[in-house]
């Protein structure tokens, strides 16, 4: 095609629970870690260097990298959305709000050109800074171009699931990292949104490792939005990260050599997405099951990211929290969670293997469509899949952690199943190769896939059905 097409790996972050783990490469090809974290540094983000000036086909991206890249309607046809489209649920009357430090200075006119290639309808977009004034972008600043990636991604394939839901952009000053930076600020932002009734749902592509808190109390003293949503009955999704069952530290870029998972994807009140491969013809019809996320021994993903063969941690997050004891809701999965809170809860669409085409123009890259990946994904779209059943239920969720773990224990029709696959990851430190050995999907609830993915066209019904009662 004579133009670049760069691979952007999205990940959620472990201190949010589902943030982008990305950045643009350094000039040498040197990415950082795969955080299950925020965007904040080239630690986040891997960008591979390659655009196209139109969104690439399947067929182009196996041809040209032995990888898929899907568009937006493959999604929709694999999560089973048309049906739903046609009966007239399609988000109309819900607002879904997507939290981002910093946002993007193109958002709207990169959403324009997405939804033109995708054949969306105009969504109604509404952008806001209720914890306080954005920085002016910078496009030297790895940080920001980092969220403006995070940002596009969870703004059009939110969009993509959700095409008439209106889109509430909550931008923050202050950039999430590991540990408590950038927190007390989101909390704020969201508390906003809730206070003032401004969406059913809230979509969260960032997080950081539990340990990278200095205890419970201060994690604790952040979760102010999230007992604030339970209480106005709003739905709160995050991502479990990118990074396996392994994390980084506050340093970001040591990872644990023992399992971790990430907050706020962890916390009893948030819904916790993780990741799945997809594998898709053109028409988005299945030619496998989904499989648990794992790209960190695909040699083909790791040399198209950074010229190396690997390993890198490239999995869904998934594991056992040090903070919050199991939920009453996970009683019935205790043989797998133990006494502990278990994530993740549900799993989306997030392999590098098989990613999503972006469109993005921000300063500091070239314009153009760019495959993306990871929990940063997955997140925005099961956000647009709630917010559908938002709308047939007539009035928002709330907490639907209760509702999605009765619908597994009832083998209900939108609960799929992922039974192949584990998140266990290696990468290189301390110039060792090192295993931090996660946990295998299998029949039921596991701590890689979470009760399985979803078949949309029954899941949104059922759901919605339970969201009469709860």
């Amino acid at each position: 095609m004579g133009d670049e097409m760069r691979l952007v790996r999205t990940v959620g972050v472990a201190a949010a629970a589902g943030a982008l783990v990305g950045v643009a490469m350094t000039a040498t090809g040197a990415a950082g870690p795969a955080r299950a974290g925020s965007p904040a540094s080239p630690a986040g983000l891997a960008h591979a260097g390659h655009r196209s000036s139109a969104p690439p086909t399947t067929a182009f991206c196996e041809q040209n990298y032995h990888l898929a890249c899907y568009q937006a309607g493959q999604l929709q046809a694999a999560y089973g959305l048309p049906a739903l489209y046609r009966a007239g649920v399609q988000g109309q009357g819900t607002a879904i709000a997507i939290v981002d430090s910093f946002g993007s200075p193109t958002i709207r006119q990169d959403l324009a050109t997405f939804d033109h290639e995708a054949k969306l309808p105009a969504p109604s977009l509404t952008i806001i800074q209720p914890a306080g004034r954005v920085p002016a972008y910078k496009q030297a600043n790895a940080q920001m171009v980092g969220w403006a990636a995070e940002t596009t991604l969870d703004v059009e394939y939110a969009h993509a699931v959700a095409p008439r839901a209106r889109i509430l952009l909550v931008e923050t000053p202050v950039a999430e990292s590991e540990g408590e930076t950038g927190f007390p600020q989101i909390a704020r932002a969201e508390n906003y949104v809730i206070d003032h009734h401004l969406a059913g749902v809230i979509s969260q592509s960032f997080g950081a490792t539990e340990q990278t808190f200095p205890g419970a109390k201060a994690l604790r003293s952040l979760r102010s939005a999230y007992v604030n949503a339970e209480l106005h009955h709003v739905t709160v999704v995050s991502a479990s990260g990118d990074a396996g069952a392994a994390d980084v530290g506050l340093d970001q870029s040591t990872y644990y050599l023992h399992p971790v998972t990430s907050w706020p994807a962890s916390d009893p009140l948030v819904t916790a997405v993780g990741g799945t491969q997809l594998h898709l013809n053109s028409a988005g019809a299945r030619t496998a099951p989904d499989t648990v996320w794992n790209d960190t021994y695909n040699r083909d993903v790791n040399e198209y990211l950074d010229g190396d063969a690997g390993p890198n941690p490239l999995a869904s997050g998934g594991g056992k929290s040090i903070y919050f004891g199991r939920p009453a809701y996970q009683d019935g999965v205790s043989s797998a969670v133990g006494d502990h809170r278990g994530v993740p809860d549900i799993s989306m669409s997030a392999s590098c293997a098989g990613a999503v085409d972006v469109y993005s123009s921000f300063p500091g890259q070239a314009a153009g469509w760019y495959p993306t990946c990871g929990t940063s994904e997955a997140t925005p779209l099961f956000a647009g899949v709630v917010t559908l059943a938002a709308q047939m239920t007539g009035h928002p969720l709330g907490s639907i952690n209760p509702m999605i773990y009765q619908l597994e224990a009832e083998r209900a029709r939108g609960i799929v199943d992922v039974t192949s696959g584990n998140n266990t990851v290696s990468f290189t430190q301390d110039h060792a190769v090192r295993t931090v050995t996660g946990f295998a999907a299998r029949p039921g609830y596991d701590l890689a896939s979470g009760v399985g993915t979803i078949d949309a066209q029954y899941f949104v019904p059922e759901l919605a059905a339970l969201g009469k009662y709860w």
